[in-house]
Formats: structure tokens, sequence, C-alpha cells
């Protein structure tokens, strides 16, 4: 089973990119819809996260807004929060890999926003960035509901820079050409990666 890390910054097609592969047979490990459930009523991370950031849990959940205010307030907190989650979506991630392995997938992908700045691009076979232009990363994050140019330029600041995240990849995909020109890198890096591993 060959391990892929995917990763880009925010709005350059990352989740559409994830699809694309699951379509073609890789399983999908997605690091934000983990921690969306250990964030939720009954969630793992709901009591330990709650006594770190006092305020933070509203009716027997993380208040992500509420979290992401008292972050940016004080990023330095960054570090305390991470300590407490990082753990537990490297447990759901053991499993993860364990089920793909059951399953006998030959691609299990490991879609994670910080890839390089958490050093899990050194636990996979090959990394794969996604990447779009500027300003259609801007246009598209700053269309969804809630977002602003604050808000963005504080999550592009703990991420490393599309520059330098393709200069660490083994393949890019660029998502700006539409969703079926995205579908044909993928499947020529999906080819590839079979190739090598005759």
């Amino acid at each position: 089973m060959k391990i892929i890390g995917l990763t880009g910054s925010i709005g350059m097609g990352k989740s559409t990119t994830a699809m694309l592969l699951a379509d073609e047979g890789a399983t999908v490990f997605d690091a934000d819809a983990v921690v969306a459930d250990l964030y939720t009523h009954g969630g793992a991370a709901v009591e330990p996260v709650g006594k770190a950031f006092p305020g933070v849990v509203r009716e027997g959940q993380i208040d992500r807004d509420a979290l992401s205010a008292a972050l940016r307030a004080n990023p330095s907190e960054f570090k305390r929060l991470e300590a407490l989650v990082h753990p537990l979506v490297a447990a759901a991630r053991a499993d993860f890999f364990a089920q793909s392995e059951a399953r006998g997938a030959r691609f299990a992908v490991l879609d994670v926003p910080l890839l390089f700045e958490t050093g899990l691009d050194d636990h996979v076979d090959a990394v794969i960035v996604v990447t779009a232009p500027e300003d259609v990363q801007r246009q598209r994050v700053l269309a969804r509901a809630g977002m602003n140019g604050e808000k963005l330029d504080a999550i592009l600041a703990r991420q490393l820079p599309d520059g330098e995240k393709r200069k660490r990849a083994d393949f890019v995909v660029d998502t700006s050409r539409g969703i079926e020109d995205a579908r044909k890198q993928v499947r020529n890096i999906l080819k590839q990666l079979e190739d090598q591993a005759r």
C-alpha cells in the first residue's frame, strides 16, 4: 500500500482533489473531518480543550468560532491546543491505516492541511500539493460564509507558503482549470506511482 500525503493551502482545491483520489479507489483520511468529530458532542477533545480554553464549549461541543477567536487573541496557545488534539488525531490515523491495509487498498491518502508543518511528510511515500493562482484562491475563500480578509490572512500565516509547498512536492495538482483537468492530473499521478511500485 502506497501512502500519499495530500496538502495545499486553504482555497486551493484540496478537498476536491481528495474526492478525485477517492473516485480512483484510494482510501482518504481527512484530518479536518477527524478534528470536527473530536470537537462535536461526545468527542474525545471536548473535555480537555474545554478545560484548557475556558468558554469555548457550548452545548457540549467545541464552538469553533470561540476557539478561533481565543487563538487569534493569543497565537502562542496553538501549541497547547495541538498538544491536546494531535495525539487523538494520530490514534485515528493509525486505525485508518490498519483498516485500509485490511481492505487491500493500493493507495491510502493523508489529507492534512499542515502536512509539512507537522512533519507528516516524513511518513508518506509521496506528497501531492494542490495549488491554484493566488487570485483564484482568495476569490474561493472569501466567497465562503463567515470568511473575511483578516481571517484568511491569519490562516495563511500559519501555513507554509504555496511556493514552498510546491518546491517540496513530489507531484502538483493545479485545480484552476476545472475538475476534469484535475481528474486527469490525479489519474496520471496514480499511474506514475503504480509504475514505480512495479
